[in-house]
């Protein structure tokens, strides 16, 4: 039996103040990744600023639901999803 990996979903702020919404099982790694170039093609022309979301507790199945909710959000639900802090699941 594979173990259960804790999945993540986060927004980041970008330099142009857009909101890229992500999912990962390390945030931190992650935000390393995208501000050295690495991964997500959004981050070509833009740079990643900070965390300013994040969801724990997912499992990968209910990470990328979660993620395509969030990217379908507006960006008035968007800020204020991202006002409201870190929220753990489950």
């Amino acid at each position: 039996m594979e173990p259960i990996v804790k999945w993540q979903v986060y927004i980041i702020l970008c330099s142009d103040n857009s909101f890229y919404t992500g999912i990962t099982t390390d945030y931190e790694r992650r935000f390393r990744q995208h501000a050295l170039g690495r991964g997500a093609k959004y981050f070509r022309g833009r740079q990643p600023l900070r965390i300013v979301y994040r969801e724990e507790g997912h499992d990968r199945s209910t990470a990328t639901k979660r993620e395509a909710r969030i990217k379908a959000m507006s960006r008035a639900d968007k800020e204020l999803l991202v006002a409201g802090g870190i929220t753990v699941r489950g």
